[in-house]
């Protein structure tokens, strides 16, 4: 049996943008892809906790540093200045699960990493 597991997660970053034009997904900013663990294409959910708006789309590499470029339909589901939240999910075998402990990173008002580059769960103690 496999579960579905939080991989890693943007935790409140900032919305810098959004462009109804584009064709789809979210520009993240290259430093909180690597903090974060993940890829390009990866599959996200995006939580609005400004709004309470949900929705699902797929990560691309931004250019500018702390950049969270909102592209396409869901551009209309947020605006610049909201927080949302980003993660990704993974299966697991349910021995491997056990042993996973997701990556959260936190960042400041700039949306940089703070806490060292990466924070996982159970580092908080």
């Amino acid at each position: 049996m496999r579960v579905t597991l939080l991989k890693a997660k943007l935790h409140r970053v900032t919305v810098t943008g959004a462009d109804l034009d584009y064709e789809g997904s979210i520009a993240i900013g290259p430093e909180l892809i690597r903090a974060a663990g993940l890829l390009p294409w990866e599959r996200v959910d995006v939580y609005n906790v400004t709004t309470g708006a949900r929705f699902t789309t797929y990560v691309i590499p931004g250019r500018e540093r702390g950049e969270i470029l909102v592209n396409g339909a869901a551009a209309r589901l947020v605006q610049r200045g909201d927080q949302v939240i980003v993660a990704a999910y993974a299966e697991f075998e349910v021995e491997e699960a056990k042993r996973h402990r997701p990556t959260v990173v936190l960042v400041d008002r700039e949306n940089y990493p703070i806490a060292g580059p990466v924070h996982t769960v159970a580092e908080q103690g």
